[in-house]
C-alpha cells in the first residue's frame, strides 16, 4: 500500500509512525501516512532555514518566474490534483475543479509580487535627508491546513510567502494529505530551490512542534474556532505572527422582494455543495416573514429530494460523501439534537446508501424549518448538508440575529431593494458579505477574513493583506552631510 512521505529539503522520507488514510465513499484505506514527530518537523524547519538567505537575496522578478511556470504545471496536472482530492476528500470532480482553480488565482497574484513588494521613498524629509521603507520576508513561516480544501487553501498561503521570499513549512490535513504534497512537489518542478518548500504530514505533535519552534516566524492557519483559538494563543506566546481562521455559522437573509427561484438555486449550491464542508457554506436562511419561509421551504424541499448522491469520483453527482465516519456521526448526532429540541425536520438525509459503497460515509441533504436562536443546531457549526430555516419579521430583526451571533465569517442578502441592500452592507457585523451573491468568497486581489470568532489576528488570509502578513516593514533614514560641514552635538529630538 502506498505511504504518503514528508518532502523535505527535496527528498521525500517515510517516517517510522503511520496513520491510516481513508477513501470515504468506500470506508476502505487508501493509503498510510507518515506521521511527523518533533524531530522531522526539526528537519524540516532546518531545511528551510539555510535555503532562506539564498531564496531572500533572489530578486522578486525572478521568484516570479518560478511562479508562471508553476500556475502552467498546476494546470497540466490538474486532472491529477482533482482526482487526489476526490478520492480523499470525497468532493466532487467538478467542485475539486473549482476549489484548484480559486486556488491557482492565488499564484497568479503572486506572479506580480515585483509591483507589490515596492516600498515608499521620501526625498528630503529634512536637510539633506532622505527616507524610504520596504517590506522584507520574515524568514521560516509555516501553514497548517483543513481538510475541506487541501488544495486552495495551501494554494492561499504558500505561494505569496514564498514569492515574498520566505522559506515555507506546510503541515496538511491527514485525512486527505495527497494532493497538498502533490501541489508542493510541483513548485520544486518549477525551479524553486530546494528547501525552500517543506511539506510535514502528521497530527497534533507535528503542529505543536512548528508553533514551539524558535525558528518559525509566522503561523497561518485554517479550521475550527477551538484549534485556531490554541494555535493563535500559543503562537503568539511563543512571539510568533499568527493568522488563525476558525469556524463560522453563515446566515442567508431572504427578503419578501428576493427573486425566490434564483434564491433557491443559490442556496442549493451555497448550503449543500461540498456537503456543506466549506467554512462560507451557507447553514442558516433567515426568511423576512412567513410567507417567504413557507414558499422557501416548499421550493428547497423538492430540489433537495432530487440531489444526486454519489462517490466524487463518478462525473455528475451533485454531492459525494463527508469526510470520516466519525465526522457523519457528528451530523447525524445534530440532526437528532434539532429534532428533540422541536425544529421540524422538513427534508431528513440520513440513511442514504449508494449501490456499490454501502460502507461510504454518505448522507442526504438535510432541512430544519422554524429553528429558534437557543436550539444548538443554530448556534454551532455543523459542517455537513444541513441547512436550517429561522423566521423573523424584519430586516432589523434579521441584522440583530446575525450581529448577535459569535461568528462573522459570511453573510448575504437576497434583495431587489438597493437600500435594504445598502443597509445591511453598513450594520451587517460580518467580515464577507454578499448581496444576491451566496458565497461571497473575495477573489484574489482582494483579502479573506471573517469578524468576531471567526478570525484570530489582525490581517486577513491571502491578496493585499498576504503580502503584509508574511513580510515586515523597514524604515531607512539616511543623511549624506557636505565633507566641508561639521555639525555640534544637538541633545534635543529631532524634528524639521
Amino acid at each position: 500500500m502506498n505511504t504518503i512521505p514528508h518532502l523535505i529539503n527535496g527528498e521525500r522520507h517515510i517516517s517510522e509512525h503511520t496513520q491510516d488514510v481513508f477513501n470515504p465513499a468506500t470506508g476502505e484505506v487508501c493509503a498510510q501516512l507518515a506521521m511527523a514527530d518533533v524531530n522531522t518537523v526539526s528537519q524540516a524547519v532546518a531545511a528551510a532555514k539555510a535555503a532562506f538567505p539564498a531564496w531572500r537575496d533572489t530578486p522578486p522578478a525572478r521568484r516570479a518566474r518560478v511562479m508562471f511556470r508553476y500556475l502552467q504545471l498546476l494546470e497540466e496536472r490538474a486532472d491529477d490534483i482533482c482526482r487526489l482530492i476526490a478520492e480523499e476528500h470525497g468532493k466532487t470532480l467538478e467542485d475539486a475543479r473549482g476549489e484548484l482553480q480559486r486556488g491557482m488565482e492565488n499564484v497568479e497574484y503572486a506572479c506580480g509580487v515585483p509591483g507589490l513588494l515596492k516600498g515608499e521613498y521620501t526625498r528630503n524629509v529634512g536637510p539633506d535627508i532622505d527616507a524610504w521603507s520596504d517590506f522584507q520576508p520574515l524568514g521560516v513561516v509555516a501553514g497548517i491546513t483543513p481538510f475541506n480544501f487541501p488544495a486552495m487553501v495551501p494554494l492561499w498561503m504558500f505561494p505569496m510567502a514564498i514569492a515574498c521570499g520566505n522559506c515555507f513549512v506546510l503541515k496538511p490535513s491527514e485525512k486527505d494529505p495527497s494532493s497538498s504534497l502533490l501541489i508542493a512537489g510541483l513548485l520544486e518542478e518549477a525551479g524553486l530551490p530546494k528547501g525552500v518548500i517543506n511539506v510535514v504530514q502528521g497530527g497534533r505533535d507535528a503542529v505543536n512542534a512548528l508553533l514551539e519552534h524558535k525558528d518559525v516566524k509566522a503561523i497561518s492557519f485554517v479550521g475550527s474556532t477551538p484549534v485556531a483559538e490554541h494555535i493563535y494563543a500559543k503562537g503568539t506566546a511563543n512571539g510568533k505572527r499568527v493568522q488563525a481562521l476558525g469556524g463560522a455559522k453563515n446566515h442567508a437573509v431572504l427578503l419578501p422582494d428576493a427573486d425566490l427561484d434564483n434564491a433557491v438555486n443559490a442556496l442549493m449550491g451555497a448550503a449543500y455543495g461540498s456537503c456543506g464542508e466549506r467554512c462560507m457554506a451557507i447553514s442558516v436562511a433567515v426568511c423576512v416573514g412567513d410567507a417567504v419561509a413557507d414558499a422557501l421551504t416548499e421550493k428547497l424541499s423538492h430540489k433537495i429530494k432530487a440531489l444526486n448522491i454519489g462517490p466524487g469520483t463518478e462525473r455528475g453527482h451533485d454531492m459525494g460523501p463527508v469526510i470520516s465516519k466519525e465526522h457523519l456521526d457528528k451530523i447525524t448526532g445534530y440532526i437528532e439534537d434539532g429534532i428533540q429540541a422541536g425544529a421540524e425536520l422538513a427534508v431528513d438525509g440520513r440513511g442514504v446508501t449508494v449501490a456499490g459503497h454501502e460502507n461510504g460515509y454518505f448522507i442526504g441533504g438535510c432541512l430544519f424549518d422554524r429553528v429558534t436562536p437557543e436550539m444548538r443546531i443554530y448556534r454551532e457549526e455543523i459542517f455537513g448538508p444541513v441547512l436550517c430555516v429561522v423566521r423573523v419579521n424584519s430586516l432589523e430583526e434579521a441584522i440583530a440575529l446575525v450581529n448577535a451571533h459569535e461568528y462573522g465569517n459570511g453573510t448575504c442578502l437576497f434583495t431587489r431593494d438597493g437600500e435594504a441592500a445598502r443597509l445591511f452592507g453598513d450594520q451587517i457585523e460580518v467580515g464577507m458579505v454578499g448581496i444576491n451573491v451566496p458565497l461571497p468568497v473575495p477573489v484574489a486581489y482582494h483579502s479573506f477574513g471573517g469578524w468576531k470568532r471567526s478570525l484570530f489576528g489582525d490581517l486577513a488570509a491571502y491578496g493585499p493583506d498576504a503580502v503584509r502578513f508574511y513580510t515586515r516593514r523597514k524604515t531607512i533614514t539616511q543623511k549624506w552631510p557636505e565633507r566641508a560641514s561639521h555639525q555640534a552635538s544637538d541633545f534635543t529630538f529631532p524634528s524639521l
